[in-house]
Parts: structure tokens; C-alpha cells; sequence
């Protein structure tokens, strides 16, 4: 499960499409509706969030919005859209961590889209968190 802190407008189809998978995944987990993944790392954020479920759906409202800029057609009723804006915390070390992550992909998957980012030098985030100085987080798999 990989619930990217950086903004998914950098997110390939294949990544775009995953992301929205595996954040309705991590909704049901923190809905109690699903046995597995309960203490999955990327989970952490969200669970120390002052409301959990509100965090997740501003988190997948954003990637249904990119979705819909792409011209892909998500399912709007899967997460709620009545929430209350609200930010969680991530460091500079994380969101530099993933975006390499996030190009060491792209350079197999899709040379194009590698191309282009790999000279990005001002990485955004999902707006559902709030950059902060720091390393890699302690929730990250190294």
C-alpha cells in the first residue's frame, strides 16, 4: 500500500489509479470494515489524525479531482464528500524520499513522464498535509 504525501497530479495512469485503490482500501480499514492491513504503516498518519475518516475522504476528494482533470471516471460515492478541511503533518525528507521513489518508477513505466519530472526541484504536496522540516518519516519502509 502506498499512500503518497506528494500531490497526484505527478502520479502516472498506472500509479493515479493505483493510489486511488489502495486509498479506498485504507478507508474501509479505518472504517472497521475489512480484517487485514489494520496496522499497516502508511495507516499511521491518518489513525493520529484528530478524525481519521474525515482526513481519508479530503485525501481521496483530491485524487477523485485529479482523476476527473485526466478525464477518468472514478466513482464519486466511495468516499464522503461532506467534510471539514483539516491538514496532517509531513516532512521535507519524506516528500523528497517519495518523489524519488516516484521517478525510479516512472523511468521504467513511462520514460516520458520521468523526463519531465526529473527536473522538478519544487515538489507540492497532497493538500491534505502541511510540509514541515524533518527526515524520512518513522512510518516509512526503507
Amino acid at each position: 500500500m502506498r499512500i503518497w504525501s506528494i500531490h497526484p497530479k505527478y502520479l502516472d495512469v498506472k500509479g493515479l489509479v493505483a493510489l486511488w485503490r489502495e486509498t479506498l482500501l485504507a478507508k474501509n480499514v479505518l472504517e472497521g470494515n475489512t480484517k487485514g492491513y489494520k496496522n499497516h504503516p502508511q495507516l499511521k498518519r491518518f489513525k493520529n489524525s484528530e478524525n481519521a475518516l474525515n482526513s481519508i475522504n479530503q485525501y481521496l476528494k483530491t485524487v477523485y479531482e485529479e482523476a476527473i482533470i485526466r478525464g477518468y471516471n472514478f466513482n464519486k460515492n466511495k468516499f464522503n464528500t461532506n467534510i471539514e478541511k483539516t491538514t496532517i503533518t509531513v516532512t521535507t525528507g519524506q516528500i523528497k524520499y517519495e518523489f524519488e521513489h516516484l521517478l525510479k518508477k516512472l523511468q521504467k513505466r513511462e520514460p516520458e513522464k520521468f523526463q519531465k519530472l526529473s527536473n522538478e526541484t519544487k515538489i507540492e504536496c497532497h493538500p491534505l498535509f502541511k510540509i514541515i522540516e524533518g527526515e524520512i518519516e518513522d512510518w516509512e519502509i526503507i
